[in-house]
């Protein structure tokens, strides 16, 4: 199966030196490592931030802790959107190295002013390294500030791509197979996500847990205007393709959406207009609900509009994780005239 690399949604602005891999072109460029660079430790969304401790604890860190401590918008409870650990550069050493996100800060007069340098699988595969150089802690801060979004973006597009593309060679065969029947489309999503429900224009698949369910659909809609990229618009059409395909435990029970609760965004997916919905989901009269996140897409040969959405039902978990890796699948989505 051919090897590709999703296009991220976070648009970048070319602010960082030395980066082998620009994730919001979706082109796969040659990395530094090496067939033998061993595996990367830590989980998704970890972040290992390398600086003295004076650092750590001053302008420069506690700017860097804002952003990785800023709550993932549309989970029910506050949820970091990256998970942080702290080293001092003493204690970087050949086992450290190895951790799949690092952000190292190094101060010192020999830098006249604030740079970030970004390497990509350098002691590890699949890895991040970001490198901040700056002559003191205020510009360093500054530099931090000014810069969130594009270190937000550079994260989470890594980790997206890393997970979007593992997708391309292990996934629900059998599910990818249904969507290229009915939406002429490719999609994929993981494997244990097993349980299939086929309807109408939609198509339900779930990992039916015990304790935590994670669910992934896709829904198709005659394009009519622009307005259906809009809020409301998506919120209405949303609910009624919900109660006609996920009903509850009994009559009177469906999904529906928590409109008060609902983010939406424009973005860009293999370099096309999409938009980002997130948010909360509840069951019509039932104690039930917890985060969604969907792509709407344009099919322009077909006239049609492609949703695909990750949802999960997790009482009393964290669910950030698990938000994550369905919204990575969601990146794999080319229609038909892709």
């Amino acid at each position: 199966m051919k090897f590709r690399l999703i296009a991220i949604l976070l648009a970048m602005t070319c602010v960082f030196a030395a980066c082998n891999d620009n994730p919001a072109t979706g082109k796969r460029h040659k990395r530094s490592g090496s067939l033998l660079t061993p595996v990367s430790s830590g989980n998704p969304y970890e972040v290992m931030v390398v600086a003295d401790d004076s650092v750590w604890n001053g302008y420069a860190g506690k700017a860097l802790q804002t952003i990785l401590d800023k709550p993932l918008r549309g989970l029910p409870q506050d949820e970091p959107q990256f998970h942080k650990s702290h080293i001092t550069e003493k204690h970087y050493d050949n086992i450290t190295n190895l951790f799949r996100n690092i952000f190292r800060i190094e101060i010192g007069k020999q830098y006249t002013q604030a740079k970030m340098v970004v390497e990509k699988d350098v002691h590890s595969t699949p890895q991040l390294i970001m490198t901040l150089h700056a002559p003191n802690q205020v510009e360093a801060s500054i530099y931090i500030t000014e810069h969130t979004k594009d270190i937000e973006s550079l994260i989470t597009s890594e980790e997206i791509n890393r997970e979007a593309n593992d997708l391309y060679f292990k996934h629900n065969i059998k599910f990818a197979k249904a969507v290229k029947e009915m939406f002429g489309c490719e999609f994929y999503i993981p494997v244990d996500l097993k349980k299939m429900k086929v309807g109408d224009n939609f198509i339900w698949a779930s990992d039916d847990g015990l304790s935590s369910i994670q669910n992934i659909c896709i829904y198709s809609l005659p394009y009519v205007s622009e307005k259906m990229f809009t809020k409301k618009p998506y919120i209405a059409l949303r609910d009624t393709i919900m109660k006609r395909n996920i009903p509850g435990a009994h009559e009177g029970m469906w999904m529906q959406t928590n409109p008060n609760f609902v983010w939406t965004r424009n973005i860009s997916v293999n370099g096309q207009y999409a938009m980002e919905a997130r948010g909360l989901w509840e069951m019509r009269n039932d104690a039930m609900g917890g985060p969604f996140v969907s792509h709407s897409r344009i099919d322009k040969k077909n006239g049609k509009i492609i949703v695909v959405e990750g949802f999960v039902f997790a009482p009393e978990k964290m669910k950030r994780t698990m938000i994550r890796r369905l919204e990575a699948a969601l990146y794999t989505l080319e229609t038909e005239e892709e």
